[in-house]
Parts: structure tokens; sequence; C-alpha cells
């Protein structure tokens, strides 16, 4: 499943809206560029879900606001990807967990994986330390802390392990809402808010 090139891969499902967030990726791939020596593929790539061409690649992210309802290949294809030891990162863009997105991807990935499958991870975990040092877990967005959605700030990341490495790692929070802007604007931040990207990815090539 290793390419030796990092791609960004993109999964378009049938149902609800797949496609959100489209500066995102470019300013993600910017960041691993500056900070991480890994061969980079500038272009993202958007590939079906239901296409076994996913499977060449370690690294695929899912999102959207709307209802998730994968068809039988997708399914198929989304279990098959996670177990056999590639990495979904899956953002909800309503960091809602009460919303459309966040209860009917939750209801899908229990009946794929079992309902008890996806737990909350410690924010001891080695994804906060895979690259940058995150010593209190996963970074707050500007949209929980501006009340958006369900009006919480969730303190905590979800995942699907399997033999103890994480294969689904689940958002409420909307990273991709929050790294969606042109890179080029980064310098006038603070701090970088893209460096969580890059843990996850480099957590996703490295564990």
């Amino acid at each position: 499943m290793h390419n030796a090139t990092f791609t960004f891969v993109r999964l378009r499902y049938r149902s609800g809206d797949w496609d959100t967030d489209q500066r995102m990726p470019a300013n993600i791939l910017n960041s691993l560029l500056e900070y991480t020596t890994i061969p980079i593929n500038m272009t993202e790539r958007v590939i079906d879900l239901s296409n076994d061409e996913i499977f060449q690649y370690p690294f695929c992210y899912i999102s959207g606001h709307k209802l998730v309802q994968f068809d039988k290949k997708e399914a198929s294809n989304f279990k098959q990807y996670i177990e056999n030891g590639g990495f979904v990162f899956a953002d909800d863009c309503n960091h809602d967990i009460d919303g459309l997105f966040a209860k009917s991807f939750e209801a899908q990935t229990a009946s794929l994986f079992g309902k008890d499958a996806l737990k909350k991870i410690p924010n001891t975990h080695e994804i906060y330390h895979s690259f940058f040092e995150f010593e209190k877990g996963p970074p707050a967005t500007s949209f929980e802390l501006n009340g958006w959605g369900d009006d919480l700030v969730h303190d905590y990341l979800k995942a699907i392990e399997i033999n103890g490495r994480i294969g689904l790692l689940y958002s409420n929070k909307d990273y991709g809402c929050e790294w969606d802007y042109d890179y080029r604007n980064k310098r006038f931040l603070s701090e970088d808010n893209t460096k969580f990207g890059v843990n996850i990815i480099m957590y996703a090539m490295n564990a």
C-alpha cells in the first residue's frame, strides 16, 4: 500500500457533500514541504471510495456536512482499506457531535467495525508527538471557540485502532475549515495552525 511519494487523497462518496474545504490540501502540502523532508506530490488527488485505486495510497481524507450513506462497494472498500493498514482522517465539517454528518458517519463506522470500535484516544497518544508536540492533545479550532455547531470545545479525538495503530482518525473539530485558506496567508498567523495536520500525516506515514 505504501507509495514512496506522499499524495493527499480525498475520498469522493456518492451521498452527501464530499468536496469541502478546497484550499486545505494545498495548505497542508505546503506545510509538509516547509517542515519535513518527505517527497510530496503537490497536487491533491480525488478518488472514488468505490475505486480500488485507494489501496495504492497510505492516507485518505474524508469530510462533509450532510448525510453519509455508503453504498455496498464503498462500505466494503472503506472497511478493507482501514483493516489492511490504510489511514483515513475523517473530519466533521459541522463541528457538531449531534449533526447530520457526525450521526450518519458514526452509524456507518458502527455497522462496519462494531458499535464500540470508535473510541476516544488519550491526549498522550503518539499522534500528538509524531512531529510537533501537542502536550494538551488536539488543538482547538476557531469554529469551536466562536460557539458554532454544538457550542462545545472537543478536548479529544476519536479513532479506530487496528493492531495498536490508528486506522481511522475522527474529528468533530472541523480542522478542514480551520486550514481552508491560501497557504501564502500563513505568515499573518501568530502560530501556524496547520502543524497538527503535519502530525496527522507523519503519523499515518510512519506508524
